[in-house]
């Protein structure tokens, strides 16, 4: 096996190549060495981490801002395991499984004032839980940075101080973050799925994200996101829109959540098309203020309310806004336990509103079966990718996941 000291060589004769990209497969003890090579690694180079575990020592960590505090400048104390600052780096584990980075830390994975970076085909894990509640903790904390995050599982970041309500989340943005989150699991995380404070968007695709505290995906202050094909289940609430920000849901499945599915709240604005908003406790989608403005379309909102009211009444849409400010078609709306509709009349045949079993192929295979009301009776205005009227539901529109079951 190389020692650190024959990987930080090899990494140092690479770099002398002018116009080559820096590649090396780490084979070291310790994260420390991992962080120590990261350190070394120039703008723009590539490493290879071996199926092993790589291990951080994490240090205390103070930072000037705070993301989700009413005043942002508030001074903020965490802790911090692996650190990509001031530069791009390409992170490629061998195994999604094997290649576990242990983070031991608030903010796990923490990337600054990078624009590049690459981070794929590994396991982010073992966070803990600072003593500080307005830290933003997350196994993967971005800010001032464009990265992708590829093919990674994000779990089992849940060592907590039970006295904080908040935990740690899967991922954080931050200022001026621009993520791109593609084919992760997060997962058993002890806060929310993705969090989007101030100034960070992202575009969240194919994603599993699932078991844990908070929100699926949290969308703050005037954060912006893209939110594609991924499913959402076993959180406190599944999607939502808060503060000014801009929330575009379409083809989701958002299903088993304690709370409520679909909500936009504040003065923000939602696009909420072709979702299924399945077997949630409370409401499965609400307007939730007057200000808060958008598009509820296409979607499937059924078999909501097992539990007893806690965020929100036990129907299908809950109105607690103005709702001349949405555009409310072509939406299925059934069997939801206490209505289908609260503080609106009843939307069933306006619109191309239906009330009708969708015939789901089975409870947790969201294909329609033939002969289902929901084929091309959605928007006339959207389409399935072969060109017709887009059905309602997961497989509907230009979003619509391949048929893979």
């Amino acid at each position: 096996m190389k020692s650190y000291c024959a990987a930080v060589i090899a990494l140092a004769l690479l770099s002398l190549i002018s116009g080559m990209s820096l590649s090396a497969t780490l084979e070291v003890e310790r994260g420390s060495d991992l962080q120590s090579v990261i350190d070394f690694a120039s703008d723009g180079d590539t490493l290879v981490l071996g199926a092993k575990t790589f291990e951080a020592e994490p240090s205390a960590f103070t930072e000037p801002l705070c993301g989700n505090c009413d005043e942002a400048r508030t001074e903020v104390t965490a802790t911090v395991g692996f650190v990509i600052r001031d530069k791009a780096l390409v992170l490629i584990g061998a195994d999604r499984s094997e290649t576990r980075l242990v983070t031991n830390a608030g903010y796990g994975l923490y990337i600054e004032n990078s624009r590049g970076t690459v981070i794929a085909n590994l396991t982010i894990t073992g966070g803990v839980r600072g003593a500080d509640g307005a830290a933003t903790d997350a196994a993967l904390v971005v800010r001032g940075s464009e990265v992708l995050i590829q093919d990674c599982d994000l779990v089992d970041n849940d060592n907590r101080d039970t006295s904080i309500v908040v935990g740690i989340a899967g991922v954080a943005g931050r200022e001026g973050a621009d993520i791109t989150l593609r084919a992760c699991t997060i997962m058993n995380n002890s806060w929310d799925g993705v969090a989007l404070y101030r100034g960070a968007t992202a575009h969240i695709t194919d994603c599993v994200i699932a078991d844990g505290r908070g929100a699926g995906i949290g969308v703050t202050w005037d954060a912006t996101c893209v939110a594609f094909r991924n499913e959402i289940r076993g959180y406190w609430k599944g999607i939502g829109a808060f503060g000014n920000s801009l929330l575009v849901a379409r083809n989701n499945v958002v299903r088993d959540c304690i709370g409520w599915g679909l909500i936009a709240t504040g003065s923000s604005q939602a696009d909420f098309v072709n979702n299924v908003v399945y077997h949630n406790g409370n409401c499965g989608v609400a307007p939730w203020s007057p200000e808060s403005r958008g598009r509820i379309v296409n979607n499937i909102i059924v078999g909501n309310g097992w539990k007893e009211s806690w965020v929100c009444p036990c129907v299908g849409v809950w109105n607690n806004g103005d709702w001349a400010k949405w555009r409310f078609t072509n939406n299925i709306v059934w069997d939801n336990a206490s209505a289908n509709y609260e503080e609106i009349y009843d939307q069933t045949g306006l619109n191309g509103n239906l009330s009708a079993d969708p015939m789901f192929v089975g409870p947790d295979d969201f294909r329609i079966k033939d002969g289902s009301p929901v084929l091309h009776a959605g928007d006339t205005s959207i389409f399935n990718t072969d060109g017709t009227v887009s059905h309602i539901g997961l497989y509907g529109g230009p979003q619509a996941p391949l048929e893979t079951k």
